[in-house]
């Protein structure tokens, strides 16, 4: 089935964020369930770590196939051009 994604690793991206919103709806049935809080705080980490990946995954996607597509794109800061490797390490911080 065709989503209309716009490149082929959406489909993953998107399948990992499915997985991430299982996993939310077990957070929220263990405290309506009276979970232990540190049980409940592991699994939200999770989530977020599996959100903040997918995110990641997105982003890095983007840079290497819309922005470096691109063959005459050159990102300058004064004399020193930024390389995608420096571009992908600064989106740890997004």
């Amino acid at each position: 089935m065709d989503h209309g994604y716009a490149h082929p690793s959406h489909a993953k991206i998107v399948n990992r964020l499915k997985r991430a919103g299982g996993h939310l709806s077990n957070v929220v049935a263990m405290l309506e369930d009276g979970a232990p809080c540190l049980d409940v705080s592991q699994q939200l980490q999770a989530v977020e770590r599996a959100i903040t990946a997918a995110k990641k995954a997105l982003i890095h996607e983007h840079l290497e196939h819309c922005l470096m597509g691109d063959s005459h794109l050159t990102l300058k800061h004064g004399d020193t051009v930024t390389t995608l490797d420096e571009l992908k390490r600064i989106t740890k911080y997004l």
